[in-house]
């Protein structure tokens, strides 16, 4: 029998932590706003400057309360976003698409294009803190030519 290697290893993690992340994760529906878009617009524009520049802390610090005590720490959350959400850590293009809610939840959609050269839609889950403002719980990503499948 053959022993996991460390790629199968990471990549069982992914699928897991996708699973957990498409789940109920974090905010009741509430009806969203241009304000509601303006801030997950900032997070998340803020997240991905900071994954640019290698400002780890920074990136972490917009990650929902979960996320964080999901990783744990920094370090094993740069492991996982450079390991399964590189498109979104070093995008060549990466565009607003509409604010909605999916299942309920708070999402902002993102067409990016990756190093890999490969459109993808990202789907950003949004959590609403006690303060009032918004942090990421999860994002989704699926390859363009995949949708119509």
């Amino acid at each position: 029998m053959q022993k996991p290697t460390a790629f199968g290893k990471m990549a069982g993690f992914i699928g897991v932590l996708m699973m957990v992340l498409v789940t109920a994760f974090g905010s009741h529906a509430k009806n969203l706003t241009s304000s509601d878009a303006d801030a997950f617009q900032t997070v998340i524009s803020a997240q991905v400057t900071a994954f640019k520049n290698d400002q780890w802390d920074k990136a972490f610090s917009l990650a929902a309360p979960k996320i964080q005590a999901m990783f744990g720490n920094v370090q094993r959350f740069q492991q996982m976003v450079l390991n399964g959400y590189e498109a979104v850590a070093r995008p060549k293009i990466f565009e607003f698409g509409e604010t909605t809610t999916v299942s309920g939840r708070p999402a902002q959609m993102v067409y990016v294009v990756g190093p890999d050269d490969l459109a993808r839609k990202a789907i950003y889950f949004m959590e609403q803190q006690s303060d009032g403002s918004w942090r990421i719980s999860g994002v989704v990503l699926k390859r363009i030519a995949d949708l119509s499948s």
